[in-house]
């Protein structure tokens, strides 16, 4: 079992930082700074079990899907827009940005799809297509899909469901820094950065947005 000191811990993290010396630690494509271990998650913010132990063998058990999938690893860490759902409860949450992730339970047609953000695309042999997306899976797609746009994926089969380019005019949220858990349209994009903003208009680096549609999200996202 993978284990961190509590005070080295995000901010963020619901837990206690002095009663003890160490918490669970994140594993999987998410950064640590973006991410909350299964057990933290079943434990401290959906509290359905009062001990790491009792979340654990839940976890162990296979009772929790992620994405649609038996999550066995306690340590797994949840991030952006990944989707946990207890089919015994049938109850399902979806974490999204706001100063870290904040859960949000889901309506059971969202559970079973997700955004993801395309960071790389390469061509293979006999000129097949591949994205790189924000939660590190990969898909096979055709070319008119381009770094920085997002797709919604049907989880977990991986079909792609639908695509929102990265354009002006379009919605996005921000998934970190200062405005982080920000949704708006897209203003301006001048170089590396975005201008967004309703009532007053601020710059972020397109790193830290993800396209979530074209009008208004495709999503809930609170």
């Amino acid at each position: 079992m993978a284990r961190l000191k509590r005070l080295t811990s995000p901010k963020w993290w619901p837990i206690e930082r002095k009663s003890k010396k160490y918490t669970f630690a994140t594993k999987g494509p998410h950064p640590r700074q973006m991410s909350l271990p299964l057990t933290v998650l079943i434990r401290d913010v959906l509290k359905l079990a009062e001990t790491g132990k009792e979340a654990e063998t839940a976890i162990r058990k296979g009772e929790i899907l992620v994405d649609g999938r038996k999550m066995k690893d306690p340590n797994f860490g949840v991030g952006v827009f990944d989707v946990v759902c207890i089919p015994s409860m049938k109850k399902c949450w979806r974490a999204v940005p706001s100063k870290g992730l904040k859960f949000v339970e889901t309506p059971e047609s969202e559970s079973k799809v997700k955004i993801c953000k395309i960071l790389g695309k390469r061509t293979l042999k006999g000129k097949k297509v591949q994205l790189n997306l924000s939660d590190g899976r990969n898909v096979l797609a055709g070319g008119e899909y381009n770094t920085q746009d997002s797709l919604m994926l049907e989880i977990p089969s991986q079909k792609i469901a639908g695509h929102v380019k990265f354009d002006k005019g379009t919605t996005a949220l921000v998934v970190g820094g200062k405005n982080s858990g920000v949704v708006s349209k897209i203003k301006e994009i001048k170089g590396d950065m975005v201008i967004m903003g309703d009532e007053k208009e601020f710059e972020v680096p397109k790193r830290l947005i993800i396209m979530v549609g074209k009008e208004k999200p495709m999503i809930k996202l609170e």
